[in-house]
């Protein structure tokens, strides 16, 4: 499944696109500005962004502007009663994916969606080749240097993520929640010692490297 966050000022029209969204196979969740954004991407790894442009304490532009410091690949949409050119120019400038402009046709919302997470080489990301090493999402299969490589299901899914976004730091907090969920007994720890194992693993792999980065979490390196 795939995650969005929708930040939005507008309790109701927020819960509008949340709800719509989801029934069509997405999880949303909406913040209502881009300060709220941030801590909820500090905590959840997210597939694309819908931001509105005029809203209080972080405006659009400055959010979309900072995640694009910190993140070049995730989608990024405008959804915004302004249409003048220089709001576009502007968001375009900034590396805004798409724009579009209140009243919306929800249908069309999540055509757009789609469209931007198959450029963005998501929704077809079901097989991943990195030098000697083959991933299999369909199979949750590892295969190196033509050799079948044991591990566990929450293994592949951790290094498949890393591998999928190359060079995209994602925090402990963002691991254990997509991988661990809500199991209470579950600490930062955790995720270190899976790190350690796929280090273990693929030592003998010289096609990437798993970077700590210190007081954050991990990252994926290609060679």
């Amino acid at each position: 499944m795939f995650h969005i966050l929708v930040v939005e000022d507008d309790p109701q029209f927020n819960r509008n696109v949340c709800a719509y969204l989801q029934r069509h196979g997405y999880s949303a969740e909406g913040c209502g500005d881009g300060l709220e954004a941030f801590d909820k991407m500090s905590q959840t790894m997210y597939d694309l962004i819908i931001s509105d442009i005029m809203m209080p304490n972080l405006d659009g532009f400055a959010f979309a502007q900072a995640v694009r410091e910190q993140d070049k690949l995730i989608p990024l949409l405008f959804l915004t009663a302004r249409s003048d050119f220089s709001a576009k120019s502007e968001g375009f400038r900034i590396g805004v994916d798409d724009f579009m402009v209140k009243p919306v046709d929800m249908d069309e919302l999540v055509l757009r969606v789609g469209a931007l997470l198959r450029r963005a080489g998501i929704l077809s990301s079901k097989r991943l080749t990195v030098g000697a090493l083959t991933l299999d999402a369909d199979e949750t299969s590892a295969t190196l240097n033509g050799e079948d490589m044991p591990l566990t299901v929450r293994e592949f899914n951790i290094l498949f993520k890393l591998l999928s976004y190359p060079k995209r730091t994602f925090t402990r907090a963002q691991l254990m929640d997509e991988f661990w969920g809500l199991e209470s007994d579950t600490t930062p720890r955790s995720v270190d010692v899976f790190i350690t194992r796929l280090r273990s693993k693929f030592a003998d792999c010289q096609d990437f490297e798993i970077v700590t980065i210190r007081g954050l979490g991990y990252k994926a390196v290609l060679k």
